[in-house]
């Protein structure tokens, strides 16, 4: 980003820029496999330009705020290359979650869980010796394996995470996954196959963000973190409370319908649960995981909590249509008190992209379920900052 871009992005009024993750990765999943937590990869710049893109954007009062993925690394970062080379009950290996098969000589995964990906959420390494070994939990691709926030070096990595980026002057962190560090770890097979992630105020994840929140408030100024989350919104209070983070991103109006009462659950429901707390309430439309307002507006179905174009049905999406109903939902929001999340492209009233060749995808659902689910990379496209989409 250039400073001219920052002043376009200044002009809109917003506040505050949340950058998608930069970090050194194999790029497996959009760089949220993340090999190094304290560099910038080398496609987008280096740590230098990056302290110049945060004082360019508080010259022009805007705020900078990154995306930290706690949840998850890569499989190439550093802990997780020693811990396959350590071996079983090794110290490296507690750092995630490697666990015994089932079954004659462990060749069984654990449990039935499954990724978020398609196929399931276990993958087998091989042992030192070269013989089968343990398998580990990834929630996400195997690509991707998952901490053990249990071992307390976890938290500790990330206390210094934290504040490698708040001494460089973030103004804070919209943490990806936030809700699902802890798992039942008897890993129990379940109906349904989905993994048990508790999340109520007995979870030990809300003593995690305890410790995160009071590193926060080491720092001076107006630092903040959104935490990503799912749950209900009875639930979500939880992870807002006053010694926990700042804000939660309300997937109510991504979940919701074309109808007034749906909406105006979603606003109801969303104040009362956040009054409580005494939190402040967001608003969101669109994201980087979910198919683009003008698309879903315009007609695409529902699939499996998320709003999918249906192949036969695809050429039926209005996007005129579309486009009106986003622009009156974008205007809803803005009179809503709280904060309120756009995502590059939806104030230019972008479309999903979802004529994308099947050789250049590159959302790993789209090969973990061997083609049956498209993924994400439709409202992915790079945002076109000129007329001619430079």
């Amino acid at each position: 980003v250039c400073s001219s871009d920052l002043d376009d992005i200044a002009a809109l009024g917003v506040d505050a820029l949340w950058l998608s993750p930069f970090y050194p990765s194999p790029q497996v999943d959009a760089g949220y496999d993340v090999s190094d937590y304290c560099d910038v990869d080398p496609q987008f710049g280096t740590l230098a330009d990056f302290d110049e893109l945060v004082r360019e954007a508080h010259a022009r009062q805007l705020k900078v705020t990154i995306d930290i993925v706690p949840n998850h690394c890569s499989n190439q970062h550093p802990w997780f290359i020693e811990a396959v080379k350590a071996g079983r009950g090794s110290a490296a290996r507690s750092r995630f979650h490697f666990v015994d098969g089932r079954g004659t000589n462990g060749d069984e995964p654990p449990s039935n869980w499954a990724s978020v990906f398609g196929g399931p959420s276990w993958t087998r390494v091989s042992e030192p010796d070269g013989s089968p070994g343990q398998w580990y939990y990834h929630l996400f691709a195997a690509e991707q394996p998952d901490f053990n926030w249990e071992n307390p070096e976890v938290l500790a990595e990330f206390e210094r995470i934290f504040r490698f980026w708040l001494d460089r002057g973030v103004d804070g962190f919209r943490i990806d996954v936030s809700d699902a560090l802890i798992k039942d770890t008897t890993w129990p097979d379940t109906e349904g196959h989905w993994p048990i992630i508790p999340k109520d105020d007995a979870s030990p994840v809300h003593a995690i963000y305890r410790r995160l929140r009071t590193v926060m408030d080491e720092y001076d100024g107006d630092r903040m973190a959104v935490v990503e989350t799912g749950a209900p919104d009875d639930v979500v209070a939880l992870f807002i409370r006053s010694d926990e983070m700042h804000l939660a991103f309300n997937f109510r109006f991504v979940k919701a319908q074309w109808n007034a009462a749906d909406f105006r659950s979603a606003i109801e429901e969303s104040l009362a649960a956040n009054s409580i707390v005494n939190a402040p309430t967001t608003w969101v439309t669109e994201n980087h995981d979910v198919t683009r307002s003008v698309t879903r507006y315009g007609g695409a179905i529902r699939l499996a909590g998320d709003y999918v174009p249906d192949s036969q049905q695809q050429s039926r999406v209005d996007l005129e249509l579309g486009t009106r109903r986003a622009r009156a939902v974008a205007l809803m929001l803005l009179t809503l008190p709280g904060a309120v999340y756009i995502y590059n492209g939806q104030e230019l009233g972008l479309p999903n992209v979802d004529d994308l060749p099947d050789e250049v995808l590159q959302d790993p659902s789209f090969f973990r379920t061997n083609g049956a689910v498209r993924g994400r990379d439709g409202c992915r496209i790079p945002l076109p900052w000129s007329h001619d989409g430079v």
